[in-house]
């Protein structure tokens, strides 16, 4: 098929279809929750039960108790640092699933490998992909079987996060009246917590009933998280803004309970084949113990272009993957050196096939031919999060589900009765905003609180220019910080908790070590941090992505603004990254930290 596809044509439509969609305010286009919206930041699931202020001194405390938190917190316990705090706003651990209840949430990467601690906790996944009710309660699985429930604060906001130099604590404030004196803090907010709005004209004014994927009303919709239908939806006219992947997941319900469902669309997400089932019980217990580690390295090599005897996973991440290794060893038994130009043109051929059948699905699936080319996705695959779905496309043949592509300007306005798309007027009863979080705007916005370190430093402010950071976990101006994510680190976005389970054991291990020692305070040294900085900008940022069509991917289609190395990643790769990791917590030296038994001078 490669040898047919106009390449100079396709990259013309791609650069066409991106340069339409640029918005020069970048992440600003996007709102936060407030007036009429502020609603959007509380938690409806659990009723907040008043509780008397903990004041106490403590060894870490985690703020976060998604897979982030808890990951770190197992690590924590498994050192033998017990003296540990989670603090979420939510109530209850889940992180991200605590919050998305939405119909159809499920996880898009195979649970084999995107449920984390499996071995550690005996659960088997009862599919290849799980729905959110099993991934939230494996969860609250890590959270019993590591002890985290214990202590944790739930329910409870930070409000602040303060370093205090004449006792090298960190004074942790919550909207409880909370006052803890850490001597750590592992900060695993996340990407994923804080919803955000669609920067539409006229959006506070719309007076029929509206709400965010993360916050689903199931009490205006009918049905629940389970899947029982959504019955309260049969004579309404339902708008629903995004076609990401919240909104991929969700429309095939909505299309089924809504009188009428329409559609917003700027950007066509890719479609690609899921194929879930069942996990056989025996075909699991047959599996050898560590099993999980070595199918996280299979797919984290397979993913990002390496080479395995064996595709242990075997999904649509890893399809891609496939066709770059056989296209590279038919060029190089032909006689070809293997070089990056090859690699590089193994992958361009291999993104070009792949999205050309992508599209090729949509003209099978979808009936109407005016609505299958405004659902064709124009952009390589990994420009935006790929999506996997057999339902999605096929909503589309449902006489009650309309399809208003906006050409990629988005909805132009909304007033009381409905939205506006250009001239045409869509009357509505209900709004869902599938907009998504807040990614890539200024750390206190993205967290909810301000951090602030040595000498008054704002994380910030400190972070003004761009993220600075050592492996992505320690940052200089603010000791005993340690960061638990995977930007500047393995930057694994196909499997984000490969990341946090790797970043919680480097801080456990980190955190261990001090208490070991006596170490009073652990800072990454200004020469450490720069160096980590100077490595992470050799590798560059994938050509590509700065000719994606804009998506947090690549920072809203501004790679080089200030905060272009948020997703910035290790040169080698993941798999490089985690060897290194590995590596540099095994040496026992914690080379580029400082150990300090005594307060630094002030």
């Amino acid at each position: 098929m490669s040898d047919t596809i106009d390449r100079e044509a396709l990259r013309a439509r791609y650069r066409a279809e991106r340069d339409k969609r640029l918005r020069p305010e970048g992440n600003d286009q996007y709102l936060q929750p407030t007036g009429r919206f502020a609603h959007l930041l509380d938690d409806p699931y659990t009723e907040r039960t008043e509780r008397e202020p903990v004041h106490e001194e403590l060894d870490v405390a985690v703020i976060g108790a998604g897979f982030g938190g808890l990951a770190t917190g197992a690590r924590l316990t498994a050192a033998g640092v017990t003296d540990v705090r989670l603090i979420d706003g939510g109530g209850d651990v889940g992180g991200a699933w605590y919050w998305n209840r939405y119909p159809g949430a499920m996880c898009d990467t195979a649970a084999m490998i995107y449920l984390p601690l499996l071995e550690e906790t005996g659960h088997r996944p009862s599919k290849k992909y799980v729905e959110a009710p099993e991934i939230f309660a494996h969860a609250q699985r890590i959270a019993r079987t590591f002890g985290l429930y214990d202590r944790a604060l739930l329910s409870t906001l930070v409000t602040e996060l303060r370093w205090d130099e004449a006792t090298s604590r960190w004074i942790v404030r919550t909207d409880r009246g909370d006052e803890l004196r850490a001597r750590f803090v592992a900060m695993g907010t996340g990407p994923l917590h804080r919803p955000k709005l669609p920067g539409i004209e006229g959006i506070e004014s719309f007076g029929g009933h509206a709400f965010h994927t993360s916050r689903w009303d199931y009490g205006y919709t009918g049905g629940d998280a389970t899947g029982v239908p959504m019955d309260r939806l049969g004579d309404k006219r339902v708008g629903i803004v995004g076609t990401g992947a919240t909104a991929v997941q969700c429309i095939p319900h909505l299309a089924r309970a809504a009188g009428e469902l329409h559609v917003f669309q700027r950007t066509p997400s890719s479609i690609d084949v899921r194929n879930n089932h069942e996990i056989e019980a025996d075909w699991f217990a047959e599996l050898e113990p560590g099993w999980q580690q070595r199918w996280l390295l299979n797919f984290a090599t397979l993913q990002t272009g390496g080479f395995a005897d064996e595709d242990l996973v075997k999904d649509g991440w890893t399809d891609i993957a496939q066709r770059i290794r056989d296209r590279v060893v038919a060029e190089v038994t032909a006689g070809s050196e293997l070089s990056p130009e090859l690699i590089s043109k193994a992958f361009e051929d291999s993104d070009d096939e792949k999205m050309t059948e992508i599209r090729a699905r949509v003209d099978a699936i979808v009936g109407d031919a005016a609505t299958a080319e405004a659902l064709k996705p124009w952009y390589r695959q990994l420009c935006k999060r790929p999506c996997f779905h057999d339902e999605y496309l096929d909503a589309y043949n449902r006489p009650n589900v309309h399809l208003h592509d906006t050409d990629g300007r988005g909805v132009t306005r909304i007033d009381e009765t409905g939205a506006w798309v250009g001239d045409e007027h869509v009357e509505l009863d209900c709004l869902v905003f599938a907009s998504g979080f807040e990614v890539g705007t200024e750390q206190a916005r993205r967290s909810g609180f301000e951090t602030i370190g040595r000498d008054g430093l704002t994380l910030t402010d400190a972070w003004a220019e761009g993220m600075r950071s050592l492996h992505g976990v320690h940052v200089h101006g603010f000791p005993n910080l340690l960061l638990i994510g995977f930007s500047q680190a393995a930057n694994l976005v196909s499997n984000v908790t490969h990341n946090l389970v790797d970043a919680g054991t480097t801080i456990a291990a980190v955190i261990a070590h001090a208490l070991e020692v006596g170490a009073v305070e652990v800072e990454a040294t200004a020469e450490a941090e720069q160096a980590w900085i100077d490595l992470l900008g050799s590798g560059g940022q994938p050509q590509f992505l700065a000719d994606c069509t804009p998506g947090y991917y690549n920072n809203e289609g501004q790679p080089d603004d200030r905060r272009g190395g948020m997703f910035s990643g290790y040169p080698g790769g993941p798999v490089a990254f985690f060897s290194f990791i590995d590596a540099w917590r095994r040496s026992g030296a914690f080379e580029g930290l400082d150990l300090r038994r005594e307060p630094a001078a002030v």
